[in-house]
């Protein structure tokens, strides 16, 4: 049963990431903006995802809601790097990177759990 529900709000944040990132390249495409933008979107997109997979995984958990949140949370990083590792076939973030990337996803979680 909890294994389903993490799988299910990973499912919803992957899913809206794959959204969001579309509709970004759609932006990007139309209106030529700058790398400045586009960071700050993909740095949103994380956000909101892990934020929406920790709000469904807190709704349905119902106790230690942040708990939950940030277990998807966790999830999502792990997954994005796993990804970003397979793609690239090599590890080409910084520490300051990698770090700063999985207190968004923990944070975005924990927060998505805690208002849920």
């Amino acid at each position: 049963m909890k294994i389903k529900v993490v799988l299910r709000a990973l499912f919803l944040a992957y899913g809206l990431t794959g959204i969001c990132l579309l509709a970004l390249a759609f932006f990007v495409f139309q209106f030529d903006l700058g790398t400045v933008p586009v960071l700050a979107a993909i740095t949103a997109v994380y956000v909101l995802a892990c934020f929406a997979g920790g709000f469904m995984a807190g709704k349905r958990m119902r106790k230690n809601k942040y708990y939950w949140g940030i277990l998807v949370g966790l999830a999502y990083f792990a997954l994005l790097v796993i990804v970003s590792f397979a793609v690239e076939k090599r590890w080409d973030m910084s520490f300051q990177h990698l770090l700063t990337t999985f207190c968004m996803c923990l944070g975005g979680g924990a927060l998505g759990g805690m208002f849920a």
